[in-house]
Formats: C-alpha cells, sequence, structure tokens
C-alpha cells in the first residue's frame, strides 16, 4: 500500500513539473511573440492614399479616371505637388481633361508637373517659363551629336564663321561659344523625351530670353552653328571660348610694320653777294 501511495505522488510530482515547464515555454514564447509584433508596430510609417498611374501614360494622352487609383503611399516621403484627392485631380464641375506632359510608369506617383491643367494643350507652351520664348535651331548629324539629343536635354553652341578686320583688308574665321548651357524641348516635331533610339534631328528647338533669340538668329544666318551636349549632372557655366586658325595651330601672329616713307625736297641754291640761300621748289623725275 505504501509503495502504491508513493508511486502515485511520484507521478503526481512529475506531471506537476512537467505541467509548470510547458508553461512557462508556453508563457516565454507569447512575451517573445508580443515583444516582436510591438517592435513591428514602432516601425509602421504613417500613409496617405495618393493617386498613381494605373497603366503606363505616354505624352499626349489623356488621363482620365480609370488611369488613375489610390495607393497608401509614406507620409513622410510623398514628392511635392502628388494629388492626394480626387476632388484636385479632377476638379468637379470641369469636363476639360488633363494631358500627359510627361511619360509615366504603372505604379507611378502623379504629379501636378506630369499633366496640364484641366483643358490646357500639352503643347510647346506648357513647357516655356515665364519670359523665355521657343527658337528653333537648323541642325544635321553632325551639328545635332549624332542623334543622340532629347528633349530636356542641355546643350552649348558654337558659332563658327568669318570675321572681318581692319577694315575689310583681313578675314579669318573663327570658332567661339555664344551660349552655353540652354534648355531642349523639342525635337523636330516631338516635345517628348521617350524617344526610341537616336533620332537624325533636322530642327531642334530651344528656350531662350528674347535678347538670346535675337543672337541666335543673327549666328544661324551669318555662320555654322554647332551643339554640344552637356551632362546631366554638370552644373558648371563653360567660360568665354574662342579659338581661330593661329591658336589652334599655335601660330603666332605677326605683326608688319610700314615705315612711312620720308617726303623728299628740292631746292635750288642762290647767291646774294657772300651769302648762299636755298629756295625749296617742287622735284621733277
Amino acid at each position: 500500500m505504501r509503495m502504491v501511495f508513493g508511486l502515485v505522488l511520484l507521478v503526481g510530482v512529475a506531471l506537476a513539473g512537467g505541467a509548470v515547464y510547458m508553461a512557462k515555454n508556453y508563457i516565454g514564447a507569447y512575451q517573445n511573440e508580443l515583444a516582436r509584433e510591438r517592435a513591428a508596430r514602432a516601425k509602421v510609417v504613417p500613409t496617405v492614399d495618393v493617386y498613381v498611374a494605373d497603366r503606363a501614360l505616354k505624352y499626349g494622352e489623356e488621363i482620365t479616371t480609370e488611369d488613375v487609383r489610390m495607393v497608401a503611399w509614406p507620409e513622410n516621403a510623398i514628392p511635392e505637388g502628388t494629388f492626394l484627392d480626387d476632388g484636385t485631380l479632377f476638379p468637379e464641375g470641369k469636363d476639360e481633361k488633363r494631358v500627359v506632359l510627361r511619360a509615366m510608369e504603372k505604379d507611378e506617383a502623379v504629379m501636378a508637373i506630369k499633366v496640364t491643367l484641366p483643358g490646357e494643350e500639352a503643347g510647346l507652351t506648357s513647357r516655356l517659363e515665364r519670359g523665355m520664348r521657343a527658337f528653333a535651331l537648323r541642325v544635321d548629324v553632325a551639328s545635332g551629336v549624332s542623334g543622340f539629343l532629347r528633349p530636356g536635354d542641355r546643350v552649348d553652341v558654337y558659332w563658327t564663321g568669318q570675321v572681318v578686320t581692319d577694315g575689310g583688308r583681313d578675314r579669318s574665321e573663327i570658332t567661339k561659344l555664344i551660349e552655353p548651357g540652354i534648355k531642349l524641348i523639342a525635337i523636330d516635331q516631338s516635345a517628348t523625351g521617350d524617344l526610341e533610339g537616336a533620332v537624325i534631328a533636322r530642327t531642334v528647338t530651344v528656350a531662350l530670353r528674347p535678347n538670346q533669340v535675337a543672337a541666335l538668329a543673327q549666328a544661324q544666318s551669318t555662320g555654322s552653328l554647332s551643339l554640344s551636349l552637356v551632362g546631366a549632372d554638370d552644373d558648371t557655366v563653360a567660360g568665354e571660348i574662342e579659338v581661330n586658325q593661329q591658336s589652334l595651330l599655335g601660330l603666332a601672329t605677326e605683326t608688319v610694320k610700314v615705315q612711312a616713307k620720308k617726303e623728299e625736297v628740292c631746292t635750288i641754291r642762290t647767291r646774294r653777294g657772300a651769302e648762299v640761300l636755298e629756295i625749296p621748289i617742287p622735284c621733277t623725275n
């Protein structure tokens, strides 16, 4: 009887110990999971619903409610000009559509800079800043950087032509930088930068101030223009550059000094008593 009682007591103690061990493991696992959940909640970033493109949109397309959708966007990383509500992107009471100014990929945020105002056309006028004018330049495969120009690029414009000096007696050909870092807004008839491959353009359209337009018009009519593409991250401004044949070949400019011919004076001698006088007369051959 005592053996049975001792065996039952031993089994009871073992079961109690196992129950305590299992409960401890369960409580520990629960606490660890609760701590991970709290840490995950602390890392959650507040979001705001914004409009994004629901499909790839190309330049010149009309944008409608079927082309966009709302997604959650991190509140601290919303691009400036992003549309946050339907009333801003599609104003009520206005039937005019917005037009895409810059190509957008699927899930790209719709921004004010990428679309026109309601009813506005996607022409060059929407790309010109205040005080700027559009001006077309004639180019070819050589002067147009082999067709690798895109709207939005910046170029330096060089002029090559003849300069007449010394009253028309001296003519020299020079190449000079006349406009640094001007912006291209269109290539031929296209104002979008999404051109496939190299395009050999015949004209490029640039944005300039009126006085720059006059300067380029004069340069284009009196010589030839060449474009030099500026790097996307290059914020330097080219200084004054002018090259002629002498500086290109390293030749010094010689200055010829012409001595003025001394005027010849002819005289005759006349004796008056003991005095001899020299009287100037016209010289004859």
